[in-house]
Protein backbone atom coordinates (compact mmCIF):
# COMPACT_ATOMS: atom_id res chain seq x y z
CA UNK A 1 0.00 0.00 0.00
CA UNK A 2 0.92 3.65 -0.80
CA UNK A 3 -0.25 6.78 -0.08
CA UNK A 4 -1.41 9.79 -2.33
CA UNK A 5 -0.40 13.24 -1.85
CA UNK A 6 -2.91 14.31 0.56
CA UNK A 7 -2.05 11.53 2.66
CA UNK A 8 -4.69 8.92 1.94
CA UNK A 9 -3.61 5.22 1.60
CA UNK A 10 -3.99 3.61 -1.59
CA UNK A 11 -5.12 -0.05 -2.10
CA UNK A 12 -4.74 -1.76 -5.38
CA UNK A 13 -6.02 -5.22 -6.23
CA UNK A 14 -5.88 -6.78 -9.53
CA UNK A 15 -9.26 -8.22 -10.59
CA UNK A 16 -8.46 -11.20 -12.82
CA UNK A 17 -12.31 -12.10 -13.11
CA UNK A 18 -15.77 -12.01 -11.74
CA UNK A 19 -15.45 -14.55 -9.17
CA UNK A 20 -12.46 -12.27 -7.93
CA UNK A 21 -15.04 -9.58 -7.89
CA UNK A 22 -17.12 -11.27 -6.18
CA UNK A 23 -14.83 -12.41 -3.64
CA UNK A 24 -13.54 -8.86 -3.25
CA UNK A 25 -16.80 -7.34 -2.60
CA UNK A 26 -17.31 -10.23 0.10
CA UNK A 27 -14.33 -8.72 1.80
CA UNK A 28 -15.42 -4.78 1.56
CA UNK A 29 -19.25 -6.12 2.88
CA UNK A 30 -17.54 -7.58 6.13
CA UNK A 31 -15.81 -4.05 6.66
CA UNK A 32 -19.02 -2.05 5.87
CA UNK A 33 -21.31 -1.03 8.73
CA UNK A 34 -24.29 1.69 8.69
CA UNK A 35 -23.41 4.87 7.29
CA UNK A 36 -20.75 4.16 5.23
CA UNK A 37 -20.69 5.15 1.96
CA UNK A 38 -18.82 3.86 -1.34
CA UNK A 39 -18.29 5.71 -4.41
CA UNK A 40 -17.72 4.03 -7.42
CA UNK A 41 -16.00 5.43 -9.99
CA UNK A 42 -14.67 4.94 -13.58
CA UNK A 43 -15.58 4.46 -16.92
CA UNK A 44 -18.30 2.57 -18.98
CA UNK A 45 -18.00 -0.65 -18.64
CA UNK A 46 -14.99 -0.52 -16.38
CA UNK A 47 -16.87 -2.75 -13.96
CA UNK A 48 -18.67 -0.04 -11.58
CA UNK A 49 -22.13 -2.03 -11.49
CA UNK A 50 -20.95 -5.85 -11.37
CA UNK A 51 -18.81 -4.76 -7.85
CA UNK A 52 -22.28 -2.43 -6.63
CA UNK A 53 -24.21 -5.64 -7.78
CA UNK A 54 -22.21 -7.77 -5.51
CA UNK A 55 -21.85 -6.11 -2.93
CA UNK A 56 -25.58 -5.54 -2.35
CA UNK A 57 -25.92 -9.70 -2.89
CA UNK A 58 -23.40 -9.83 0.29
CA UNK A 59 -24.89 -7.28 2.34
CA UNK A 60 -28.47 -9.10 1.53
CA UNK A 61 -26.89 -12.28 2.41
CA UNK A 62 -28.54 -13.36 -1.15
CA UNK A 63 -26.51 -14.41 -4.05
CA UNK A 64 -29.24 -14.47 -6.53
CA UNK A 65 -30.96 -11.40 -5.87
CA UNK A 66 -31.72 -9.24 -8.85
CA UNK A 67 -29.96 -5.90 -8.76
CA UNK A 68 -31.36 -3.70 -11.46
CA UNK A 69 -29.12 -0.65 -12.47
CA UNK A 70 -30.33 2.58 -10.58
CA UNK A 71 -29.44 4.50 -14.01
CA UNK A 72 -33.22 5.60 -14.53
CA UNK A 73 -34.56 5.55 -10.91
CA UNK A 74 -31.33 7.07 -9.74
CA UNK A 75 -31.98 5.63 -6.45
CA UNK A 76 -32.83 1.86 -5.19
CA UNK A 77 -33.58 0.47 -2.08
CA UNK A 78 -32.84 -2.91 -0.11
CA UNK A 79 -32.93 -4.29 3.59
CA UNK A 80 -29.49 -6.18 4.54
CA UNK A 81 -27.03 -6.21 7.06
CA UNK A 82 -23.73 -4.28 8.24
CA UNK A 83 -21.74 -6.39 10.91
CA UNK A 84 -25.01 -8.62 11.14
CA UNK A 85 -26.85 -6.26 12.33
CA UNK A 86 -30.40 -5.26 10.06
CA UNK A 87 -29.31 -2.42 7.76
CA UNK A 88 -30.81 -0.21 5.05
CA UNK A 89 -28.76 -0.54 1.74
CA UNK A 90 -29.11 2.39 -1.14
CA UNK A 91 -27.91 2.15 -4.34
CA UNK A 92 -27.93 5.52 -6.26
CA UNK A 93 -26.33 5.93 -10.06
CA UNK A 94 -25.96 9.45 -10.53
CA UNK A 95 -24.77 8.99 -14.56
CA UNK A 96 -28.43 10.78 -15.37
CA UNK A 97 -28.29 13.19 -12.58
CA UNK A 98 -29.59 16.91 -13.95
CA UNK A 99 -28.29 18.97 -10.90
CA UNK A 100 -27.67 18.26 -7.40
CA UNK A 101 -31.06 20.54 -6.54
CA UNK A 102 -32.85 16.37 -6.99
CA UNK A 103 -31.17 15.38 -4.04
CA UNK A 104 -33.39 17.25 -2.13
CA UNK A 105 -36.54 16.53 -4.21
CA UNK A 106 -35.76 12.63 -3.77
CA UNK A 107 -35.05 13.04 0.26
CA UNK A 108 -31.79 11.97 -0.43
CA UNK A 109 -30.64 12.98 3.32
CA UNK A 110 -33.50 10.99 5.05
CA UNK A 111 -32.91 7.46 2.64
CA UNK A 112 -29.32 7.57 2.90
CA UNK A 113 -29.75 7.89 7.53
CA UNK A 114 -28.00 4.86 9.01
CA UNK A 115 -27.58 3.15 5.50
CA UNK A 116 -24.40 1.75 3.63
CA UNK A 117 -24.72 3.78 0.81
CA UNK A 118 -23.27 2.76 -3.06
CA UNK A 119 -22.96 5.77 -5.37
CA UNK A 120 -21.88 4.87 -8.64
CA UNK A 121 -20.66 8.20 -10.81
CA UNK A 122 -20.50 10.17 -7.47
CA UNK A 123 -18.50 12.86 -9.06
CA UNK A 124 -21.58 14.59 -10.28
CA UNK A 125 -23.35 14.89 -6.84
CA UNK A 126 -19.91 15.79 -4.77
CA UNK A 127 -22.39 17.37 -2.08
CA UNK A 128 -23.63 14.15 -1.93
CA UNK A 129 -20.73 12.22 -0.11
CA UNK A 130 -20.29 12.68 3.48
CA UNK A 131 -16.92 14.12 5.10
CA UNK A 132 -15.06 10.10 5.49
CA UNK A 133 -16.07 7.88 2.35
CA UNK A 134 -14.56 5.22 0.60
CA UNK A 135 -13.40 5.60 -2.96
CA UNK A 136 -13.16 2.68 -5.75
CA UNK A 137 -11.65 3.45 -8.81
CA UNK A 138 -12.65 0.76 -11.36
CA UNK A 139 -10.36 0.47 -14.51
CA UNK A 140 -10.13 -1.88 -17.23
CA UNK A 141 -7.36 -3.69 -18.61
CA UNK A 142 -6.76 -3.77 -22.09
CA UNK A 143 -4.63 -6.96 -22.26
CA UNK A 144 -7.52 -8.96 -20.97
CA UNK A 145 -10.81 -7.99 -21.57
CA UNK A 146 -11.97 -9.38 -18.45
CA UNK A 147 -9.37 -8.10 -15.69
CA UNK A 148 -10.04 -5.48 -13.86
CA UNK A 149 -8.35 -2.98 -11.85
CA UNK A 150 -9.87 -1.51 -8.35
CA UNK A 151 -7.79 1.34 -6.71
CA UNK A 152 -9.24 1.86 -3.32
CA UNK A 153 -8.68 5.45 -1.19
CA UNK A 154 -10.49 6.94 1.23
CA UNK A 155 -11.00 10.10 3.71
CA UNK A 156 -11.40 11.08 7.09
CA UNK A 157 -12.10 8.74 9.63
CA UNK A 158 -12.04 5.81 6.63
CA UNK A 159 -8.48 6.28 6.19
CA UNK A 160 -7.59 4.04 8.95
CA UNK A 161 -10.30 1.66 8.37
CA UNK A 162 -8.84 1.27 4.88
CA UNK A 163 -5.16 0.35 6.01
CA UNK A 164 -6.57 -1.74 8.18
CA UNK A 165 -8.43 -3.94 5.25
CA UNK A 166 -5.60 -3.91 3.57
CA UNK A 167 -3.35 -5.15 6.24
CA UNK A 168 -6.59 -7.55 7.53
CA UNK A 169 -6.58 -9.11 4.02
CA UNK A 170 -2.61 -9.14 3.60
CA UNK A 171 -2.57 -11.37 7.03
CA UNK A 172 -5.46 -13.47 5.61
CA UNK A 173 -3.43 -14.53 2.50
CA UNK A 174 -0.38 -14.85 4.28
CA UNK A 175 -1.82 -16.99 6.65
CA UNK A 176 -3.48 -19.01 4.57
CA UNK A 177 -7.19 -18.31 5.81
CA UNK A 178 -8.16 -15.15 2.75
CA UNK A 179 -10.67 -17.56 1.98
CA UNK A 180 -12.37 -17.40 5.33
CA UNK A 181 -16.15 -16.15 5.95
CA UNK A 182 -15.71 -13.36 8.96
CA UNK A 183 -17.93 -13.69 11.55
CA UNK A 184 -18.03 -11.03 14.12
CA UNK A 185 -17.44 -12.31 18.05
CA UNK A 186 -18.43 -10.71 21.49
CA UNK A 187 -16.24 -8.42 22.66
CA UNK A 188 -14.76 -7.77 25.70
CA UNK A 189 -14.58 -5.16 28.05
CA UNK A 190 -11.75 -4.01 25.84
CA UNK A 191 -10.98 -1.99 22.74
CA UNK A 192 -9.90 -5.31 20.97
CA UNK A 193 -12.05 -6.44 18.32
CA UNK A 194 -12.20 -10.80 17.48
CA UNK A 195 -13.54 -12.07 14.55
CA UNK A 196 -13.74 -16.28 14.15
CA UNK A 197 -12.42 -17.14 10.50
CA UNK A 198 -14.94 -19.89 9.03
CA UNK A 199 -13.22 -21.75 5.88
CA UNK A 200 -15.61 -23.42 3.54
CA UNK A 201 -14.70 -26.92 4.94
CA UNK A 202 -15.77 -25.58 8.59
CA UNK A 203 -12.30 -25.17 9.94
CA UNK A 204 -11.77 -22.11 11.93
CA UNK A 205 -9.52 -19.77 13.42
CA UNK A 206 -9.49 -16.54 14.91
CA UNK A 207 -8.78 -13.12 13.67
CA UNK A 208 -7.27 -10.48 16.77
CA UNK A 209 -7.25 -7.13 16.10
CA UNK A 210 -5.79 -5.04 18.24
CA UNK A 211 -4.01 -1.98 17.13
CA UNK A 212 -1.94 -0.50 19.22
CA UNK A 213 -3.68 1.94 21.98
CA UNK A 214 -2.94 5.52 21.75
CA UNK A 215 -1.22 7.08 25.20
CA UNK A 216 -4.42 8.40 27.46
CA UNK A 217 -3.94 11.70 29.07
CA UNK A 218 -1.69 12.52 31.52
CA UNK A 219 -3.04 12.48 35.44
CA UNK A 220 0.29 11.66 37.56
CA UNK A 221 3.65 12.96 37.20
CA UNK A 222 3.23 13.29 33.26
CA UNK A 223 2.08 10.16 33.24
CA UNK A 224 -1.06 8.48 31.51
CA UNK A 225 -3.57 5.68 33.49
CA UNK A 226 -2.57 3.10 31.64
CA UNK A 227 1.30 3.35 31.58
CA UNK A 228 1.10 3.96 35.55
CA UNK A 229 -0.95 0.74 35.00
CA UNK A 230 1.02 -0.82 33.29
CA UNK A 231 -1.10 -1.92 30.33
CA UNK A 232 -0.43 -3.35 27.19
CA UNK A 233 0.45 -0.86 24.62
CA UNK A 234 0.56 -2.74 21.83
CA UNK A 235 -0.12 -6.70 20.32
CA UNK A 236 3.12 -7.31 21.27
CA UNK A 237 3.05 -8.42 25.03
CA UNK A 238 0.01 -10.90 23.43
CA UNK A 239 2.76 -12.75 21.34
CA UNK A 240 5.59 -12.39 23.99
CA UNK A 241 2.68 -14.13 26.63
CA UNK A 242 1.54 -16.67 24.09
CA UNK A 243 4.75 -17.83 23.10
CA UNK A 244 6.29 -18.05 26.50
CA UNK A 245 3.04 -19.55 27.67
CA UNK A 246 3.38 -21.87 24.84
CA UNK A 247 6.65 -23.04 25.85
CA UNK A 248 5.99 -24.16 29.15
CA UNK A 249 3.34 -26.47 28.29
CA UNK A 250 0.05 -24.61 28.41
CA UNK A 251 -2.57 -24.28 26.33
CA UNK A 252 -2.07 -20.78 24.96
CA UNK A 253 -3.06 -20.17 21.32
CA UNK A 254 -0.97 -21.01 17.97
CA UNK A 255 -0.21 -17.88 15.92
CA UNK A 256 -0.99 -18.63 12.52
CA UNK A 257 0.37 -14.93 11.53
CA UNK A 258 1.05 -11.66 12.41
CA UNK A 259 1.27 -8.26 11.58
CA UNK A 260 2.91 -6.48 14.50
CA UNK A 261 2.45 -2.81 13.23
CA UNK A 262 -1.24 -3.44 12.11
CA UNK A 263 -1.92 -5.35 15.61
CA UNK A 264 -3.10 -7.85 13.79
CA UNK A 265 -2.92 -11.91 14.70
CA UNK A 266 -4.44 -14.76 13.15
CA UNK A 267 -4.71 -17.34 16.02
CA UNK A 268 -5.95 -20.72 16.60
CA UNK A 269 -9.62 -21.28 17.84
CA UNK A 270 -9.60 -23.11 21.18
CA UNK A 271 -13.44 -23.18 20.66
CA UNK A 272 -15.95 -21.94 23.67
CA UNK A 273 -16.37 -24.92 26.06
CA UNK A 274 -16.32 -23.09 29.20
CA UNK A 275 -15.32 -23.76 32.66
CA UNK A 276 -18.85 -22.95 34.23
CA UNK A 277 -22.28 -23.85 33.63
CA UNK A 278 -25.24 -22.99 34.95
CA UNK A 279 -25.15 -23.95 38.12
CA UNK A 280 -21.60 -21.78 38.27
CA UNK A 281 -17.79 -23.08 38.56
CA UNK A 282 -17.28 -26.43 37.43
CA UNK A 283 -15.30 -27.40 40.19
CA UNK A 284 -13.10 -30.15 37.88
CA UNK A 285 -12.51 -27.50 36.04
CA UNK A 286 -11.44 -24.72 38.66
CA UNK A 287 -9.20 -27.56 39.76
CA UNK A 288 -7.21 -27.96 36.78
CA UNK A 289 -6.77 -23.90 36.42
CA UNK A 290 -5.47 -23.89 40.32
CA UNK A 291 -2.94 -26.64 39.18
CA UNK A 292 -1.94 -24.71 36.15
CA UNK A 293 -1.29 -21.38 38.55
CA UNK A 294 0.50 -23.67 40.75
CA UNK A 295 3.00 -25.24 38.46
CA UNK A 296 3.32 -21.73 37.02
CA UNK A 297 4.37 -20.07 40.19
CA UNK A 298 6.70 -23.00 40.65
CA UNK A 299 8.84 -22.17 37.41
CA UNK A 300 11.49 -20.07 37.87
CA UNK A 301 10.21 -17.74 35.09
CA UNK A 302 11.85 -14.89 33.06
CA UNK A 303 11.29 -11.04 32.57
CA UNK A 304 11.99 -10.63 29.01
CA UNK A 305 10.46 -12.68 26.29
CA UNK A 306 11.14 -12.44 22.49
CA UNK A 307 8.33 -11.07 20.51
CA UNK A 308 10.00 -11.08 16.92
CA UNK A 309 14.08 -11.02 15.62
CA UNK A 310 15.65 -8.35 17.45
CA UNK A 311 12.27 -7.86 19.38
CA UNK A 312 12.10 -8.49 22.96
CA UNK A 313 9.14 -7.26 25.31
CA UNK A 314 10.11 -6.62 29.42
CA UNK A 315 7.08 -7.46 31.84
CA UNK A 316 6.48 -4.61 33.69
CA UNK A 317 6.64 -5.15 37.35
CA UNK A 318 3.40 -4.75 39.62
CA UNK A 319 4.66 -2.18 41.44
CA UNK A 320 2.96 0.27 44.30
CA UNK A 321 2.06 2.99 41.41
CA UNK A 322 0.07 0.13 39.61
CA UNK A 323 -1.72 -1.30 43.00
CA UNK A 324 -2.37 2.18 43.94
CA UNK A 325 -4.13 3.74 40.70
CA UNK A 326 -6.02 0.72 40.43
CA UNK A 327 -7.46 0.90 43.87
CA UNK A 328 -8.39 4.58 43.22
CA UNK A 329 -10.85 3.33 40.58
CA UNK A 330 -13.23 2.66 43.47
CA UNK A 331 -12.80 6.48 44.74
CA UNK A 332 -13.15 8.34 40.84
CA UNK A 333 -16.20 5.74 39.97
CA UNK A 334 -17.94 3.85 42.58
CA UNK A 335 -18.58 6.32 44.85
CA UNK A 336 -20.06 8.49 43.04
CA UNK A 337 -22.31 5.38 40.88
CA UNK A 338 -23.99 4.01 44.35
CA UNK A 339 -23.35 7.63 46.75
CA UNK A 340 -23.66 10.27 44.12
CA UNK A 341 -21.32 11.92 45.74
CA UNK A 342 -17.36 12.49 46.24
CA UNK A 343 -15.24 11.93 49.04
CA UNK A 344 -13.53 14.49 50.98
CA UNK A 345 -9.72 14.94 50.34
CA UNK A 346 -8.93 13.63 53.49
CA UNK A 347 -10.66 10.47 53.22
CA UNK A 348 -9.15 9.86 49.76
CA UNK A 349 -5.50 10.81 51.82
CA UNK A 350 -6.27 8.13 54.26
CA UNK A 351 -7.08 5.82 51.97
CA UNK A 352 -4.31 5.70 49.86
CA UNK A 353 -1.95 5.37 53.04
CA UNK A 354 -3.67 2.87 54.58
CA UNK A 355 -3.46 0.80 50.91
CA UNK A 356 0.01 1.49 50.63
CA UNK A 357 1.08 0.39 53.95
CA UNK A 358 -1.08 -2.81 53.60
CA UNK A 359 0.10 -3.22 50.25
CA UNK A 360 3.97 -2.81 51.17
CA UNK A 361 4.70 -6.77 52.16
CA UNK A 362 3.36 -7.68 48.39
CA UNK A 363 5.52 -5.47 46.73
CA UNK A 364 8.39 -6.67 48.50
CA UNK A 365 8.04 -10.48 47.69
CA UNK A 366 9.34 -12.58 44.78
CA UNK A 367 7.45 -11.90 42.03
CA UNK A 368 6.34 -14.42 39.33
CA UNK A 369 4.47 -13.77 36.28
CA UNK A 370 0.81 -12.38 36.62
CA UNK A 371 -1.57 -12.89 33.92
CA UNK A 372 -3.73 -10.20 35.44
CA UNK A 373 -7.02 -11.74 33.82
CA UNK A 374 -7.02 -15.47 34.88
CA UNK A 375 -10.71 -15.86 35.05
CA UNK A 376 -13.97 -18.07 33.67
CA UNK A 377 -14.31 -15.85 30.76
CA UNK A 378 -10.14 -16.43 29.47
CA UNK A 379 -10.90 -19.86 30.44
CA UNK A 380 -11.80 -22.58 27.58
CA UNK A 381 -12.15 -26.22 28.52
CA UNK A 382 -10.57 -28.47 26.02
CA UNK A 383 -11.55 -32.34 26.69
CA UNK A 384 -9.27 -33.90 24.31
CA UNK A 385 -6.40 -33.37 25.74
CA UNK A 386 -4.73 -34.37 29.00
CA UNK A 387 -3.57 -32.57 32.39
CA UNK A 388 -3.31 -28.78 32.13
CA UNK A 389 -3.12 -28.90 28.73
CA UNK A 390 -7.25 -29.40 29.15
CA UNK A 391 -7.24 -25.94 30.00
CA UNK A 392 -6.78 -22.73 27.32
CA UNK A 393 -6.23 -19.42 27.76
CA UNK A 394 -6.57 -16.11 26.48
CA UNK A 395 -6.48 -12.58 27.24
CA UNK A 396 -2.84 -12.15 29.16
CA UNK A 397 -1.31 -9.25 27.11
CA UNK A 398 -1.89 -7.11 30.55
CA UNK A 399 0.16 -9.59 32.36
CA UNK A 400 2.68 -8.16 34.81
CA UNK A 401 5.34 -9.66 37.57
CA UNK A 402 3.48 -9.48 40.28
CA UNK A 403 2.87 -11.74 43.15
CA UNK A 404 0.80 -15.02 42.88
CA UNK A 405 -1.69 -14.31 44.92
CA UNK A 406 -3.40 -12.18 42.52
CA UNK A 407 -4.19 -14.89 39.53
CA UNK A 408 -5.52 -17.13 42.41
CA UNK A 409 -7.87 -14.79 43.53
CA UNK A 410 -8.66 -13.63 39.96
CA UNK A 411 -10.19 -17.19 39.64
CA UNK A 412 -11.49 -18.05 43.21
CA UNK A 413 -13.19 -14.43 43.25
CA UNK A 414 -14.67 -14.75 39.88
CA UNK A 415 -15.78 -11.44 38.85
CA UNK A 416 -18.50 -13.06 36.30
CA UNK A 417 -19.67 -16.20 38.22
CA UNK A 418 -20.45 -16.67 42.15
CA UNK A 419 -17.87 -18.67 43.51
CA UNK A 420 -19.12 -20.27 46.67
CA UNK A 421 -16.94 -19.26 50.21
CA UNK A 422 -16.71 -23.52 50.49
CA UNK A 423 -15.58 -23.82 47.07
CA UNK A 424 -13.21 -20.84 47.21
CA UNK A 425 -11.53 -22.57 50.92
CA UNK A 426 -11.47 -25.93 48.95
CA UNK A 427 -9.85 -24.68 45.59
CA UNK A 428 -7.40 -22.40 47.81
CA UNK A 429 -6.28 -25.81 49.64
CA UNK A 430 -5.89 -27.17 46.39
CA UNK A 431 -3.20 -24.75 45.38
CA UNK A 432 -1.37 -24.65 48.62
CA UNK A 433 -1.05 -28.60 48.17
CA UNK A 434 0.18 -28.42 45.02
CA UNK A 435 2.54 -25.80 45.55
CA UNK A 436 4.02 -27.40 48.87
CA UNK A 437 4.63 -30.31 46.59
CA UNK A 438 6.31 -28.84 44.14
CA UNK A 439 8.44 -26.81 46.73
CA UNK A 440 8.74 -27.66 50.14
CA UNK A 441 9.90 -23.97 51.42
CA UNK A 442 6.12 -22.67 50.44
CA UNK A 443 4.80 -20.08 53.21
CA UNK A 444 1.30 -21.62 53.05
CA UNK A 445 0.77 -18.52 56.29
CA UNK A 446 2.02 -16.03 54.40
CA UNK A 447 0.47 -16.80 51.09
CA UNK A 448 -3.20 -16.28 52.88
CA UNK A 449 -2.60 -13.31 53.83
CA UNK A 450 -1.27 -12.34 50.71
CA UNK A 451 -4.25 -13.73 49.23
CA UNK A 452 -6.46 -11.95 50.89
CA UNK A 453 -4.80 -8.66 50.34
CA UNK A 454 -4.68 -9.10 46.77
CA UNK A 455 -8.42 -10.46 46.57
CA UNK A 456 -9.50 -6.69 48.24
CA UNK A 457 -7.43 -4.81 45.92
CA UNK A 458 -8.79 -6.51 42.52
CA UNK A 459 -12.69 -6.15 44.66
CA UNK A 460 -11.56 -2.78 45.00
CA UNK A 461 -10.41 -1.98 41.35
CA UNK A 462 -13.15 -3.62 39.51
CA UNK A 463 -15.96 -1.80 41.52
CA UNK A 464 -14.38 1.05 40.21
CA UNK A 465 -13.67 -0.87 36.31
CA UNK A 466 -17.62 -1.91 36.53
CA UNK A 467 -19.09 1.51 36.92
CA UNK A 468 -16.69 3.39 34.50
CA UNK A 469 -17.54 0.91 31.85
CA UNK A 470 -21.06 1.85 32.84
CA UNK A 471 -20.81 5.59 33.16
CA UNK A 472 -17.92 6.27 30.74
CA UNK A 473 -18.23 3.49 28.00
CA UNK A 474 -22.18 2.83 27.99
CA UNK A 475 -22.30 -0.64 29.15
CA UNK A 476 -24.65 -1.10 31.80
CA UNK A 477 -24.73 -4.64 32.05
CA UNK A 478 -21.38 -4.92 33.80
CA UNK A 479 -23.55 -3.53 36.92
CA UNK A 480 -25.04 -6.62 37.34
CA UNK A 481 -22.01 -8.04 38.90
CA UNK A 482 -21.48 -5.34 41.50
CA UNK A 483 -23.21 -7.15 44.42
CA UNK A 484 -20.83 -10.19 43.70
CA UNK A 485 -17.63 -8.43 43.38
CA UNK A 486 -18.99 -6.21 47.50
CA UNK A 487 -19.67 -9.51 48.31
CA UNK A 488 -16.08 -10.83 47.44
CA UNK A 489 -15.00 -8.03 49.28
CA UNK A 490 -16.51 -8.12 52.57
CA UNK A 491 -15.05 -11.74 52.80
CA UNK A 492 -11.40 -10.43 52.14
CA UNK A 493 -11.95 -7.76 54.65
CA UNK A 494 -12.63 -10.00 57.16
CA UNK A 495 -9.19 -10.96 57.25
CA UNK A 496 -6.83 -9.75 60.32
CA UNK A 497 -4.33 -8.62 57.13
CA UNK A 498 -6.89 -5.60 56.24
CA UNK A 499 -8.25 -4.29 60.05
CA UNK A 500 -7.14 -1.15 59.52
CA UNK A 501 -8.48 -0.94 55.67
CA UNK A 502 -11.91 -2.35 56.91
CA UNK A 503 -11.94 0.66 59.71
CA UNK A 504 -11.95 2.96 56.84
CA UNK A 505 -14.75 0.93 55.22
CA UNK A 506 -16.98 0.90 57.77
CA UNK A 507 -16.27 5.09 58.08
CA UNK A 508 -16.99 5.34 54.77
CA UNK A 509 -18.88 3.05 52.50
CA UNK A 510 -20.22 0.54 55.30
CA UNK A 511 -22.19 -1.44 53.13
CA UNK A 512 -19.01 -3.35 51.56
CA UNK A 513 -17.60 -3.70 54.96
CA UNK A 514 -21.16 -5.34 56.88
CA UNK A 515 -20.73 -9.31 57.25
CA UNK A 516 -22.03 -11.81 55.06
CA UNK A 517 -25.31 -12.72 57.65
CA UNK A 518 -25.92 -8.43 57.88
CA UNK A 519 -25.64 -8.92 54.90
CA UNK A 520 -28.30 -11.22 53.87
CA UNK A 521 -30.96 -9.91 56.73
CA UNK A 522 -30.87 -6.38 54.66
CA UNK A 523 -31.30 -8.03 51.25
CA UNK A 524 -34.75 -10.55 52.84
Amino acid sequence: MYQTANNSPVWRVTLANLEETRDFARVLSEELKAGDTIALSGGLGAGKTALARFLIQALVKDAELEVPSPTFTLIQNYEGYARHEPCPIVHADFYRLGNEDELVELGWEEQVEGAVVLIEWAERAPSALPASYLNITMELDFTDSNKRLAIVTATGDMIPRLERLEATQSILRKSGWNDARRVTMQGDASSRLYERLVRPNGETSILMISPARPDGPPIRRGKSYSTIAKLAENINAFVAMDRGLRALGFSAPKIYGEDLEAGLLVIEDLGSEPVVDGNGPIPERYAEATTLLSRLHSTVLPQVLPVADGVDHILPPYDMEALLIEVDLLLEWYVPHIANRMLSSPAKFEFANLWAATLKEITEATPTWTLRDFHSPNLIWLPEREGVKRLGVIDFQDAVLGHPSYDVASLLQDARVDVAPDLELKLLGHYIRERRALDETFDMASFARAYAIMGAQRATKILGIFARLDKRDHKPQYLNHLPRIENYLRRNLAHPALAQLKEWFDAYLPHLSKTQNTQNNDEA
